[in-house]
């Protein structure tokens, strides 16, 4: 990376990076079907297998257990997010997949080998990506996410910059709010948190209708976290414990990231390269304000926000563009090159986003090869300038404007 790389827009591209979709759906379950704490007669998961009469169950908390049902045993299926078992809908043992969410009510064999299950309540797999789909179009059309300015607890307010505009997220009593512990990287893990845990900074996503102006939003949703953006060059690997070492550009630090399999590793061509850099550099002679007009003409985003999976809409072009916008980053991302950790050398241009960490080390959620054009094209555009040529504020549909 170039020694003139200029601070102040590399900021920039980091902070955008960052409201790229930073956690990776991992299609378990949303909030609405976290289930409390169960005793022990009682077990909630995901069917692993079928083998007869039993059932192998990946519990959300624990290790695998094996599930025994019996010719007595009930089978109800209900839709996602329901609560109440009078809607609940007969069905058979045969009904079950594997994939499907299950709460299984019971009592231990006599072995404790497995719980043989006087009822199972079951949420099919089939149902649970179609509400999966429904939620993240409903991001899309009425999401927004930025970084936190302010935050007001006793108002019930949270101001949020969506690309340098202001937006004021409006809090109810039945406005769910979560936030990432420090090295989470799934929407499952997001827990329960308050207004008063969300400070300036963070990375906040809400989800509500908003106001004609576009100004105002009254959040149905609301989820947030610290995370740490990174640009600079790789100073070290280590495949044998998943690290990457960078020496960040703008702490002038080294800064260490695990690797796991659910961090995005991927590579920029240089032809792509080239023409975003190109573009911002004539965002940066002086076209903002035209730019930040197209790309609040658009009205939908493919990509990944704080959990949210990116969707492939048949109406995106080849160049991850949608008609009449900017091109979707994380539609780009999706069709770039992917690398592995022992693809990164010592010197490489980075830039990469990951958790708040522990310890000093974070995880990776998303790391981004050959972008040294990109850092070093246009050292006198403007923020808004710089986020212009993406569509990062995804998938909340916001690109900008109401």
């Amino acid at each position: 990376m170039s020694a003139n790389a200029n601070p102040a827009n590399v900021c920039r591209l980091v902070i955008a990076i960052s409201i790229l979709a930073v956690v990776f759906f991992s299609g378990k379950r949303s909030p609405a079907q976290t289930a409390p704490s169960v005793p022990a007669n009682k077990a909630i998961g995901t069917i692993k297998s079928i083998s007869g009469t039993t059932i192998s169950l990946t519990p959300d908390n624990g290790p695998e257990m094996m599930v025994s049902v019996q010719p007595a045993t009930r089978f109800l299926r209900i839709a996602p997010g329901e609560k109440n078992l009078k809607n609940a809908i007969p069905i058979r043992a045969e009904d079950l997949r594997v994939g499907d969410r299950i709460l299984v009510a019971g009592k231990p064999s006599e072995d404790n080998a497995m719980l043989v299950a006087s009822t199972v309540v079951v949420m099919t797999k089939t149902d649970l990506e179609a509400e999966h789909q429904r939620e993240m179009d409903d991001w899309r059309k009425r999401g927004v996410d930025g970084l936190a300015t302010a935050v007001d607890p006793a108002a019930g307010t949270v101001t949020i910059s969506v690309r340098s505009k202001p937006v004021v997220v409006h809090t109810s009593n039945g406005t769910v709010i979560r936030r990432y512990p420090p090295d989470s990287v799934k929407f499952d893990d997001a827990k329960a948190s308050t207004l008063q845990e969300i400070h300036p900074g963070d990375q906040v996503r809400a989800r509500g209708d908003r106001s004609a102006d576009g100004g105002q939003l009254t959040a149905d949703e609301i989820v947030s976290g610290v995370f740490r953006n990174i640009a600079g060059t790789v100073n070290s690997v280590d495949a044998s414990d998943s690290t990457v070492t960078v020496h960040d550009l703008l702490s002038k630090k080294n800064v260490t990231m695990k690797v796991t399999p659910d961090s995005q590793l991927r590579h920029l061509p240089p032809e792509m390269a080239q023409r975003l850099a190109m573009r911002l550099k004539r965002t940066g002679a002086g076209s903002a304000t035209a730019g930040a007009g197209a790309a609040g003409a658009s009205s939908a985003t493919g990509g990944r926000a704080m959990g949210a999976p990116g969707a492939m809409g048949s109406s995106e072009g080849a160049a991850g563009r949608r008609p009449g916008g900017a091109p979707d980053l994380q539609q780009m991302l999706n069709r770039m090159p992917a690398v592995a950790l022992t693809d990164l050398h010592k010197g490489d241009a980075v830039v990469a986003l990951s958790t708040e960490g522990t310890g000093g080390v974070g995880t990776t959620i998303t790391l981004l090869t050959g972008v040294e054009p990109i850092l070093e094209a246009a050292p006198n555009a403007s923020g808004a300038s710089i986020l212009t040529p993406w569509s990062l504020s995804a998938p909340s549909g916001d690109a900008g404007g109401p």
